[in-house]
């Protein structure tokens, strides 16, 4: 992935992450009606989210919309791309990109649209799955970075270029490979860190490692690690003890805590 200071190319379509920045649509409907725009669910498995998900917009119908992309892009998240391909094609394309598996039961939305994903998504593509996800795409940016590069303030405008190596087209329903598994939980760990970083005002870094404490203590529940999290922001000095007694997460979490706080106040 290359931090794109300079663009090569204008794009000529932009993906709108309309979930991650549902204004924009009122924005779009009142000063950019002229722009021709499909949503990327319709005629999927996701079509009932259609009013809430994605817009492939066509930049070439509305220029001052895609000078709007350059400059503002916090307001327009999303991806901007550039494809020889037909609106048909291109469509096509991207929502065989929609819905993906893991294992032999395991299917999901992979919300590649959205800056943050695709942070962490292309980056754990090597240049054959790169020439297979991108297909009829050359060019592909986007202005952002991982939560973490949130966190402390480094985001900046990403680019990818097409391989094009010959390589079998994409798959329904691809396979993630191992790497891109990997990536995309560190995603979800990282913006679960970011939001609480947020919600406590508490120092990002700081966070991320309770986290990652937490997990190698076993409590990999949802509710049980938000506990910890908790927990760990009133006894930031304390040291857990290298065994936890009990036969839950849910015991173990509550018989530290008991721990904690007989020992006194947090430090």
């Amino acid at each position: 992935m290359i931090d794109a200071h300079m663009h090569d190319a204008m794009a000529q379509w932009l993906l709108l992450d309309r979930p991650g920045a549902p204004q924009t649509a009122v924005i779009l409907q009142q000063s950019f009606a002229q722009a021709h725009q499909v949503s990327l669910f319709d005629g999927t498995e996701w079509h009932a989210l259609r009013e809430h998900g994605p817009l492939l917009i066509d930049l070439r119908t509305c220029p001052a919309l895609a000078d709007a992309c350059q400059h503002d892009a916090q307001q327009w998240r999303g991806l901007l791309l550039t494809s020889e391909a037909s609106c048909a094609t291109l469509l096509a394309h991207l929502r065989r990109m929609l819905t993906v598996s893991f294992g032999l039961h395991h299917r999901a939305l992979l919300s590649f649209y959205n800056p943050q994903t695709a942070s962490y998504f292309f980056d754990a593509c090597d240049a054959a799955e790169l020439s297979r996800w991108l297909g009829p795409i050359s060019q592909l940016r986007w202005f952002g970075g991982t939560w973490a590069d949130r966190a402390i303030g480094s985001q900046g405008w990403q680019q990818l270029l097409n391989p094009r190596l010959a390589v079998r087209p994409l798959a329904q329903e691809e396979d993630l490979s191992f790497r891109q598994r990997e990536n995309l939980q560190t995603c979800l760990l990282e913006q679960h860190a970011w939001h609480w970083s947020q919600a406590t005002g508490s120092d990002y870094s700081r966070l991320w490692l309770s986290l990652q404490e937490g997990l190698a203590l076993g409590f990999s529940e949802r509710a049980v690690l938000d506990g910890w999290l908790w927990l760990r922001l009133q006894y930031q000095g304390a040291v857990p003890p290298l065994s936890l007694e009990g036969n839950t997460q849910q015991e173990r979490l509550d018989n530290l805590r008991s721990r904690w706080q007989s020992d006194g106040p947090g430090v």
